[in-house]
Parts: C-alpha cells; sequence; structure tokens
C-alpha cells in the first residue's frame, strides 16, 4: 500500500537536495524517480529469497464483514504515517487529513458507513482508545498510543464490531490495533527517515530476544519533526513504546508502557470562498506577530476581509502515558481467563491566539488554550469456554475517569508566546469543569457449530455510563447523566458452501454514551439551565445493523462481497450558539434518524508470482431521514445525504515484492462530499495516487538486512480539499463562507534507509 510521505521542503539540506528541492516536482517523475532511487543489485553469493508472507485480508469462519492488515501491508508506509491511513485501502473506509502523514490530529477524519470516527471504537492490545476525538475526553489518538513501526496486524469490522470491545461509542464498526511482540531472537532495528518539508524521522527498536522461560522485551524510541508544507511551524513528536512478554506458572503474561510527546502547529480552517479569494496556499500569520497586531485592529493588506481570515497561529500539545498488562490464564483444557488491567494519563493545551481578547490597550491579540488532564484506570475480564459444539465467551469491563477541562487566557503584552511550550500564570479563567465518568458493560456470546459447515453466534452486551460535572470557575454546572441499555443483542451465521467460499450475516445493537466534556457533542456543552432542561429527557445514539454477504478464497486470490442496512436513531446534534471559534456552547438535542444502505466489495489476486492487485469498491446511501428545528426554523434534512460521507469511493493497489525489491502504486478515489446538512454546496470528488520503491539486501557485512524506501504521496499533485468539518458542520453555505475545510497537501516525498542487526 503506498502510505504518505511528510511534506515537502523549501530549505534543503546539503545532500538531500534532491529530494528536498521544490523543484523536483517539475521534473517528468518517471526521470526524477529514476535519478533519486536504483534498487540494489544482487550479489552473487546472496542468499536464495524468502517467500514474502501472505496476509489474508479478509477473514474467514467470521459471521460478520471482518478484515485485517498485517506487518507486509505497513512496510511500505512512509516515516511518521498514522494506522488510521492504512485503513483507508479497505473496502468502506473513507480517511482524510491535510497533512501526507495522516497525523495532524485536528484534520483526521474517519468514516466508515455514514459514522464518523467519534461514533466508532477503538482499542490497542485490548486497551480502549476512546472516540478518538481531538478534544479527547476518554481516550487518544492512535498515533500517539502506539508508532506504526510497532503494529503487527489491525482488525477492522466495518458493521457489527466484537461484543467484548471496549467501547461505548462504536455505533459502526470497530478498529482494533495490536502491538508485535518482541522477537524471540537478540536484535537491533535503526530507521532513519529524511522527506520534503525537512522531515526528520529517527526510530530505534531493541529486542532482548529470550532472557528466560519464555520471556522477552522490547524498547523503542522515535523522534519526528517536519515543518508544515504551507505557512509557518513544524509538527514534533516524540515516542517511547516498550513491551514484555513471558509466561508465569502457564500464564501468558503481556505488559506495554509507552509514552508521546506530540506538538503540532495548525493549519487555518479554510472555505471555499477563501480559498478562491486567497489561494490553496494561504494560512495564518506566523510568524509575522505585527501582521497579527493589523489584523486585529482591521487593517488588512494580503486580501483579508476579516480577522478570520487569518489568526497568529493555534496549535496542540499533548503528553500521554499509556499502560496495560494482560494474563491469560488456562484453567483447564476447556477454560481460559483472561484480564487487562490499564492505566492512561494526558496532560496538554490547545493554543490559539484570539483576536477577540485584548491582551491590553495597545496590544490587540491574547492567547486562549482549552487545557485538558486525562486520569483513567480501567479493568477487562472475561472467561472462554470450550463446552462441545459451544464456544462461550462471558467478560465484564469497568472504567473510571477523572477529566479536566479548562478555557484559559495569557496575556501577550510582551509578545508572542511559543507555540511549543505549556504557557504559564493565565490572566483569566472562562471556565474550569471536572468531569467523572464511571462505565460498566458486561456481555455474553455463544459461537454454536452445527455443523461442520455452519456456524451459529448469538450474544448481548450490556453497557451502562455515568457522567457527572462539578465547576472549579465559571458558570455553575453541576449533575450527571446516565446511559445504559440493558441488552443490546447480537447475532450472526457463518455457512461453509465448498473449501473456496462462504457466505455469512449479521444483526449487531450498539449504542453510544453522552459525552463528559465541556464542549462539542456533549450534554454539558451548554448552560446550567440547558443542561437541566435536557437531562432527563434526551436519548443517547443506538443504532441497528444488518449486513450480508459472501467471501472466497482460492490459493492467493480473495474476494469479498457485502451488503448492509443500518438503522441509526436518535441522532444527536449540537446547535451552535454563535461563533465556535470564540468558545460558544452547543445546546445537544436528539433530531431524529438516519438510514444507511450499502455495498462494499474487494478482491486481491496474484497477478503473477510477488506482483498482487488490491481493488475495493464501496457504495454507502446514508440519508436522515427526519428534520430537524433550529432555532424556532424547520431545517429541511430529510433525505439528505450524511455530511462526510461520500456516496461512492474506490481503492486500487498493485504492489510487487520478491524479497529483494519492493513497492506499490496505489489510487484512491472519493466521490462528492457533503459538509452542510442541507447538501446545498458539495465539494468535488478527486483522485489521488501514491508510489512506494524500496529494496532490501540481507547478510550486508555484519547487519542483518539493510533496506531504503522511497515513497511518494500525492504523486501527480492534485489540488483536493482534504477535510471537511474541521470547525464543525453547517447547515447550509450557499455562498461558500464557512471556515470548516482544509486542503489537501501536495505532492511530498520521502526516503527511509534501515538496518537491522
Amino acid at each position: 500500500m503506498a502510505a504518505p510521505a511528510a511534506t515537502r521542503s523549501d530549505h534543503p539540506d546539503q545532500g538531500l537536495s534532491a529530494i528536498m528541492n521544490p523543484q523536483f516536482r517539475q521534473l517528468p517523475l518517471g526521470i526524477a524517480i529514476a535519478l533519486l532511487f536504483s534498487p540494489p543489485a544482487r550479489a552473487a553469493d546472496e542468499p536464495s529469497v524468502v517467500e514474502i508472507e501472505t496476509v489474508t485480508i479478509f477473514a474467514r469462519g467470521q459471521t460478520r464483514q471482518v478484515q485485517q492488515l498485517g506487518a507486509a501491508d505497513f512496510a511500505t508506509a512512509a516515516p511518521g504515517t498514522s494506522p488510521l491511513k492504512l485503513l483507508e485501502r479497505l473496502p468502506g473506509v473513507n480517511f482524510s487529513s491535510a497533512d501526507p502523514a495522516g497525523a495532524y490530529e485536528w484534520s483526521t477524519k474517519l468514516t466508515i458507513r455514514g459514522f464518523n470516527q467519534n461514533q466508532l471504537g477503538f482499542t490497542l492490545d485490548d486497551v480502549p482508545l476512546g472516540d478518538m476525538s481531538y478534544r479527547n475526553h476518554n481516550g487518544l489518538h492512535v498515533s500517539r498510543a502506539i508508532s506504526t513501526e510497532n503494529l503487527g496486524r489491525v482488525t477492522l469490522s466495518q458493521g457489527t464490531g466484537a461484543l467484548d470491545t471496549a467501547s461505548t461509542s462504536n455505533l459502526g464498526g470497530t478498529v482494533q490495533f495490536h502491538s508485535l511482540d518482541p522477537s524471540r531472537e537478540r536484535g537491533v532495528r535503526v530507521d532513519q527517515g529524511f522527506g520534503s518539508d525537512n522531515l526528520r524521522r529517527s526510530f530505534l527498536r531493541l529486542d532482548t530476544g529470550e532472557f528466560g522461560p519464555d520471556w522477552r522485551a522490547s524498547l523503542s524510541y522515535s523522534n519526528q519533526s517536519a515543518e508544515k508544507w504551507k505557512g509557518s511551524g513544524s509538527q514534533k513528536q516524540q515516542q517511547v513504546n516498550t513491551k514484555l512478554v513471558g509466561e508465569v506458572a502457564g500464564a501468558r503474561v503481556s505488559a506495554f508502557v509507552n509514552h508521546s510527546a506530540r506538538k503540532e502547529v495548525d493549519y487555518q480552517d479554510m472555505s471555499k470562498q477563501m480559498i478562491g479569494r486567497l489561494g490553496w496556499n494561504w494560512d495564518n500569520y506566523l510568524p509575522d506577530w505585527n501582521a497579527a497586531l493589523a489584523s486585529a485592529r482591521g487593517n488588512w493588506s494580503r486580501g483579508e476581509t476579516s480577522v478570520d481570515d487569518a489568526y497568529y497561529a493555534g496549535a496542540g500539545i499533548r503528553r500521554d502515558w499509556l499502560a496495560g498488562v494482560t494474563i491469560e490464564a488456562p484453567v483447564n483444557d476447556a477454560v481460559v481467563v483472561k484480564t487487562t488491567a490499564y492505566y492512561h494519563n494526558d496532560r496538554g493545551p490547545s493554543l490559539w491566539w484570539t483576536p477577540y481578547r485584548a491582551s491590553s490597550a495597545t496590544v490587540p491579540v491574547s492567547l486562549r488554550t482549552v487545557e485538558y488532564a486525562i486520569d483513567r484506570a480501567g479493568l477487562l475480564s472475561s472467561v472462554n469456554i470450550e463446552a462441545g459444539a459451544h464456544q462461550i465467551n462471558a467478560g465484564v469491563w469497568f472504567e473510571h475517569i477523572d477529566f479536566d477541562q479548562a478555557m484559559r487566557f495569557y496575556s501577550q503584552e510582551n509578545g508572542p508566546s511559543s507555540l511549543y511550550e505549556v504557557p504559564s500564570d493565565p490572566v483569566a479563567t472562562r471556565w474550569h469543569y471536572r468531569f467523572g465518568t464511571h462505565t460498566a458493560q458486561f456481555h455474553l456470546r455463544d459461537e454454536y457449530r452445527v455443523s461442520p459447515e455452519l456456524t451459529l453466534t448469538a450474544g448481548v452486551k450490556s453497557p451502562h455510563t455515568q457522567s457527572s460535572v462539578s465547576t472549579l470557575e465559571g458558570d455553575t454546572k453541576t449533575g450527571s447523566i446516565r446511559a445504559g441499555k440493558a441488552l443490546l443483542p447480537q447475532a450472526g451465521f457463518n455457512y461453509r458452501l465448498d473449501e473456496r467460499s462462504e457466505v455469512f450475516g449479521a444483526v449487531a445493537r450498539n449504542m453510544r454514551a453522552f459525552k463528559g466534556s465541556a464542549m462539542e457533542d456533549s450534554p454539558f456543552a451548554t448552560s446550567a439551565a440547558g443542561f437541566n432542561a435536557i437531562r432527563d429527557g434526551l436519548k443517547p445514539e443506538t443504532s441497528t445493523t444488518i449486513e450480508g454477504g459472501w467471501r472466497y478464497r482460492e490459493g492467493h486470490t480473495e474476494a469479498s462481497l457485502v451488503a448492509y442496512h443500518v438503522d441509526f436513531r436518535n441522532r444527536l446534534l449540537g446547535i451552535q450558539q454563535g461563533s465556535a471559534i470564540q468558545g460558544n456552547p452547543v445546546v445537544l438535542s436528539n433530531v431524529g434518524r438516519v438510514a444507511s444502505r450499502g455495498v462494499e466489495a474487494g478482491v486481491s489476486v496474484e497477478v503473477v508470482r510477488h506482483l498482487n492487485w488490491f481493488n475495493s469498491a464501496s457504495f454507502n446511501d446514508s440519508k436522515y431521514k427526519n428534520d430537524f428545528v433550529d432555532n424556532g426554523s424547520v431545517v429541511a434534512v430529510s433525505g439528505k445525504q450524511v455530511v462526510d460521507s461520500p456516496r461512492f469511493s474506490a481503492n486500487s493497489v498493485l504492489g510487487y515484492d520478491n524479497g529483494g525489491q519492493f513497492g506499490n502504486l496505489g489510487a484512491t478515489w472519493v466521490g462528492q462530499r457533503q459538509y452542510t446538512y442541507l447538501n446545498d454546496n458539495p465539494v468535488a470528488g478527486h483522485a489521488l495516487f501514491n508510489l512506494a520503491l524500496g529494496a532490501r539486501k540481507r547478510a550486508v557485512g555484519g547487519l542483518r538486512e539493510v533496506s531504503a524506501l522511497l515513497a511518494v504521496t500525492n504523486l501527480l499533485d492534485r489540488r483536493y480539499i482534504a477535510a471537511l468539518g474541521t470547525n464543525g458542520f453547517v447547515t447550509s453555505d450557499p455562498a461558500g463562507t464557512a471556515q470548516t475545510l482544509l486542503p489537501g497537501a501536495p505532492r511530498s516525498l520521502s526516503l527511509t534507509l534501515g538496518a537491522r542487526f
């Protein structure tokens, strides 16, 4: 799969000017690539090429749509690629981001079958990652949870996620990330990446090998920085990942501790009208502080027409610790007990230099922050029982979250604060709240093997959450709200037609709990009177998914065809009260139903030895079924397509790997998308191409392996709008003035050199 590279540079480094120089983009691509990259010739004494791992994408034997990517699929990922971006090749998945790596969290958007990422479920080694919203209240983004190099596999369930998934947001599918186990052999891996926009990524992994009765550990460190592809500012991240596995008294023990320190500088949210007036490369004023001050005074000289056309800057700082330990212990040959305990600590502010609040009479700009502090801990425990033709799994999940959220202002009287440091000494606090959320969930599932051909599954889960708020500063908010369902059923079947093909079907109900947060689509994101008015009548969002399909596998050929229908009820919509960028609240309301239906198809075939061609195509018809009322006016959205949910999308990846040389050419096509509920100003579809070329050679000197990878994203350098709804979706925007779009990155390149010893 052609993975994203980092961004283009205007400041080439000595020795790397070929790939860093913007003039590279003017060369014929074939000539440029040939000049940059030539796979090493095979030596006469080189060991024979090993067979490359065959990855099964469409999981067999499942009663629901399940697909999996493995380490071989990540081999062509450019340095710093988000694990979420790796999913974009799969049917039904729509991923977008304003940066080539897909790691810029403000812009990251993932939709599956009409549901956005806040309505999906995510876990890492069974540990919940929450709903992965930018203003996250119950988890963290997977890009901070683990380095992509340390991923072993990713499992996607587009519709009816597993009952035992620790999530209270998975109305749609689930994404389960699994880390690589430490190697049984001692070893070192070193990768150094370079690329456009002064991209630098260093990755080091140490594997201890076995040092006891099947005990082994790994430790990795990564350090990445890259300038934005337009404007000024850098994206920086350091990560440490550790993992330990072993056995104690016949029980398998697995533990990890991961740390991330991320600092990212924002791109300016754009509108269609701004793109036409100011150009695709328009951005914030950074580092020109005087221009930001002049704009706040209403003095513009670059084509601006309001203070919202550009700010001085915006940024985000996040520091996370995530730890988990799992013990899987067989009681006897038929009973296995598995328990996972975890803890997550998150700290960091989002920064915005606002022209809406002056620092003084002479400095009309101040720094506004939204500050976050998450402490959450949880426990999952399950028992798996094999009883004849039945395989029974039952378990519980408990989690408690303490979440502090505050909006503060800092004087800029002495000049702008650093974008990369947490500010101190606020001059004012608009509000500061503490939220406590308790979650308890029980599940029970029975898989019954009726015959060698037929398998039936049935089960239930019972999620319950309670979120409460206390006021530390600002307008008083108190009280709590509950969300829960006694029984959310799930059932399915799998029937094997012959050795090559099978049919399956499933039905499941799911619920999304309320957010314990002061912002976005949370019942607390309003006044105390507003919360008291809605708390007793507000209903949690629910969905019923029905899906069925056919899978085929013979040799190196796989295929899948799936149809689905989703009934989404009690949709929650936050009605914004004024400008979102100024921090004004929303009032949350149930606004009716959404009906989704669609078809997903995928096929993977080995064209000739070592050459694989993967194709997927999706049709998704997600429509609002009810109008809603906004400030006394009826908004006629019934029959309109769901925002940021393209009706048509397709992916094609032609990949080659003979053990020595590898690479792929990928194409992604995304159809027209909507960012208004009335569908009155759609974003045009686009097609993107990505290229990766690599070579590896084994047993070079004292090294086990050396490798090189050149990755090119947006190969044809297309202009397109990537992320929608970055500043919220709007009811209508016929004039194209809503600042809620982000253009995609132009062509960018990266070169990664690696060694293993």
